[in-house]
């Protein structure tokens, strides 16, 4: 019996939902983030996989975007525009060590390889970039958002986001052959969207709270869900991550309206954040994997060390103890959204070594996988080496 394509598309996105909650409850029961099991998950499903799935994709695509926004939205609203300021006053100069140290392994292995200086362009820029959606996720399971090294990691990854808004231009001008004079129009139009945003949230963030906020539950979602979703598109649009403009966005939101705006998000967020880890494995055939994978490990082995090192050295500047620095480090190594789309950008251009696309995506599943687990055994293994018992449950 033939079946329709809405009623196979409803199957397989009840089927995905289903394996997700089983996933879910399972990344409890062992207490684990339940990130690495959701990217497992989408390679079971998708091309290459035990049963792939292909009715979804367009719907899977738009909310893992959706995803990545709820994601960054809810981050901003714990923090005040007055925080980000000090923030990144405090901590720019570890964003120019995180740079050095994070985009010198790829680059260093793409010209290795042979694969010339645009490709180490490209690959610089993929391992440099962690991933502020998984990192998001990551500070909300374990309860971190509250804690004195989370403001590090957060203008670790503002600094990073706004490097992206003259990267990703920059990219496109490099593949595309554009002149110097239009890829430096491309910058300067990123950086003045950011920075026009930036003084919205710093000097006119209670009357966007005022805009947004109502007492009614389901007219204050439409409000946030619209306006962040528009947020992000423009600075898509403008070459700007639609991640910082969700990010920015919930920093200009204060006062009991983000307390109301948290808890309203809170389960959208959790739905769509699942989708958004599963498209990775969706995007990533299995059979691509074994010629690269000795190459994205080693990759992955020397940068998990240089982003450990890059937040413990924040982290300490700021006067943060042993634990927090551990802590800030670790939650810097997750890599995803921004890396695949830089390979993305640089395979579809045809500028760069295929092979790069492979790596690319192993690379990032690796370290997908591998962020959540270390951001929840960094602190135990640094207790038990220094020998401080854990604290007791409240």
């Amino acid at each position: 019996m033939a079946v329709d394509h809405t009623a196979l598309s409803l199957i397989e996105l009840g089927a995905v939902f289903f394996v997700l909650g089983v996933l879910g409850r399972l990344a409890q029961r062992v207490g684990m983030s339940p990130i690495p099991l959701y990217l497992l998950g989408g390679l079971a499903f998708g091309s290459g996989g035990l049963l792939e799935l292909g009715s979804i994709e367009e719907f899977t695509q738009i909310a893992a975007e959706i995803g990545v926004v709820l994601l960054l939205l809810t981050l901003g609203l714990e923090y005040t525009a007055t925080e980000l300021f000090t923030g990144l006053r405090r901590s720019w100069l570890a964003g120019l060590v995180d740079i050095v140290l994070n985009a010198t392994p790829g680059a260093a292995l793409a010209l290795l390889l042979g694969w010339g200086p645009t490709a180490a362009f490209v690959l610089g820029g993929i391992t440099y970039i962690s991933s502020s959606g998984i990192i998001a996720k990551i500070l909300n399971d374990l309860g971190r958002t509250g804690n004195r090294e989370t403001p590090v990691v957060l203008s670790i990854l503002v600094f990073e986001d706004l490097v992206m808004a003259a990267y990703l231009p920059t990219l496109t001008a490099v593949l595309g052959g554009i002149s110097l004079l239009a890829g430096l129009r491309a910058v300067g139009i990123s950086l003045l969207v950011v920075t026009v945003v930036l003084v919205i949230a710093l000097r006119f963030g209670r009357y966007v709270s005022a805009v947004l906020f109502s007492e009614d539950r389901e007219i204050f979602l439409l409000k946030l869900l619209g306006s962040a979703l528009l947020v992000a598109g423009v600075a898509a649009a403008m070459q700007v991550s639609a991640a910082v403009g969700a990010f920015l966005l919930g920093i200009a939101i204060a006062g009991p309206a983000a307390r109301s705006a948290t808890r309203v998000l809170e389960p959208l967020r959790d739905l769509f954040a699942a989708i958004f880890f599963v498209v990775f494995g969706l995007n990533t055939d299995p059979t691509d994997i074994p010629p690269v994978l000795g190459f994205a490990v080693a990759l992955a082995a020397v940068t998990t060390l240089t982003k450990l090192v890059t937040g413990w050295w924040a982290a300490w500047r700021q006067g943060i103890g042993p634990l927090g620095r551990a802590r800030a480090g670790a939650s810097l190594i997750a890599r995803g959204e921004f890396s695949i789309i830089i390979a993305g950008l640089a395979v579809s251009a045809g500028a760069v070594e295929a092979r790069l696309a492979a790596l690319a995506t192993t690379y990032v599943l690796v370290m997908a996988a591998l962020g959540p687990i270390a951001a929840r055994v960094v602190e135990p293994l640094v207790r038990a080496v220094r020998g401080t018992p854990a604290p007791k449950p409240a």
